[in-house]
């Protein structure tokens, strides 16, 4: 058996669990979930904690199992605490800022590069270098930051770009392998 999907997923207090078929909502202190879960998957309400069943042991239904379970748990996560993702920016001239609800890049472009967040969603610039994406459905906050990483990927010679905290990126010796000066 799925060691993640037999685990219960604990419903703190001041979270509401609906459950109508394979659909789950989720309401909580910070706003209200809503998924569509695998048909074959069940979940179960029983003493404060959520329970996910897989009805057979095929190799899609154990595969199923954990995710399923995982899935439930971040909506919960969410609902409660919510989730964050924070960049940093690695470069001379390299600058992040807000004006309004949009993050303005400087990032080395003739032009600014405009993102703006959707529904749910919350961006904020501590620090010029910096950037913390927040909100309450994990999938989203991950999707923003990767968006928000896609503008200038770090590069392999100097590290220059826009990385997750605490990312290592990967250096390459620069031209004749290295020999020479630095």
């Amino acid at each position: 058996m799925s060691r993640i999907g037999r685990q219960p997923v604990p419903v703190p207090a001041g979270v509401d669990v609906q459950i109508d078929g394979n659909r789950v909502r989720v309401k909580g202190p910070k706003g209200q979930l809503e998924r569509e879960l695998h048909r074959d998957m069940v979940v179960k309400y029983e003493g404060g904690q959520l329970l996910v069943e897989r009805p057979s042991d095929n190799k899609q239904h154990k595969s199923l199992h954990g995710l399923t379970r995982t899935l439930v748990n971040n909506m919960v996560v969410g609902v409660t605490a919510g989730f964050q993702k924070n960049l940093e920016l690695v470069g001379v001239g390299y600058r992040a800022s807000k004006q309004g609800n949009k993050l303005v890049l400087a990032m080395g472009y003739s032009h600014p590069v405009e993102i703006e967040p959707e529904a749910g969603l919350e961006i904020e610039v501590p620090a010029p270098a910096r950037i913390s994406v927040k909100g309450i459905d994990k999938e989203k906050v991950g999707a923003l930051a990767a968006f928000i990483r896609a503008v200038r990927e770090p590069e392999p010679y100097k590290g220059k770009g826009i990385r997750y905290e605490g990312e290592k990126v990967r250096r390459k010796v620069g031209k004749a392998g290295g020999k020479g000066k630095k």
